[in-house]
């Protein structure tokens, strides 16, 4: 899901990506993945590598290929928050696990706290549901909070996974376009909310500069 959510959004190693509500790390680290061409599952071993019929060698080659095909030189910034600090190292370790820990930044923060003065990025952000029977009031202000801290990055493009109907209405924004997507046996919208292309990056630095954490 983390990976499909990259692929739909305009996201590109040029652009800033911010994840508010980063949990574990699983949509930065996808993208930091993509960013750099790494594989996936490069680091993993499958079943298949042991079937007779396909020789060792070939698997071999396969992976020295895909080694080859990193873009080690890229150099790329991605900023993480979340309010749990214990799972942010959790997220720290899966980054480093992933090769992409250099690439990611994570820092303990709440929405409410979010600020930047880059004019040009994108949010890909997967935050709360609220499934239980309690949070329901809790998750729709929070969608508020969402949309009022994010009225300002009208330059920036907006990439949100949500399971309520009515998040377009407490976000405050009609989304310019809306996905149905199954995160597990969780039928979600992809509500996506396309900035302006921005021009070529020549006076903005690509390091995350100009974000507060």
């Amino acid at each position: 899901m983390a990976a499909a959510l990259v692929q739909l959004s305009f996201w590109n190693p040029n652009r800033l990506l911010v994840d508010p509500f980063c949990g574990s790390g699983t949509i930065l680290i996808e993208a930091a993945m993509m960013g750099l061409n790494i594989a996936p599952g490069l680091n993993r071993s499958f079943d298949s590598e042991k079937w007779p019929w396909i020789p060792a060698d070939i698997w071999k080659r396969a992976r020295e290929e895909a080694q080859d095909a990193i873009r080690r030189d890229l150099r790329f910034r991605l900023l993480g928050y979340d309010i749990d600090g214990k799972v942010l190292k959790v997220a720290r370790h899966n980054a480093k696990l992933a090769g992409v820990g250099e690439h990611i930044d994570f820092h303990t923060q709440p929405l409410s706290k979010f600020s930047t003065k880059r004019k040009y990025g994108c949010i890909i952000t997967n935050p709360p549901y609220g499934e239980r029977l309690g949070d329901k009031k809790e998750v729709e202000e929070l969608y508020r909070q969402m949309g009022q801290v994010f009225k300002h990055l009208d330059t920036w493009s907006l990439y949100i996974l949500s399971p309520y109907e009515g998040f377009e209405r407490l976000f405050g924004r009609k989304a310019d376009r809306k996905r149905k997507l199954y995160n597990g046996r969780i039928k979600v919208h992809y509500y996506q909310f396309f900035g302006p292309r921005p021009p070529e990056l020549n006076s903005e630095s690509e390091d995350g500069s100009g974000v507060n954490g």
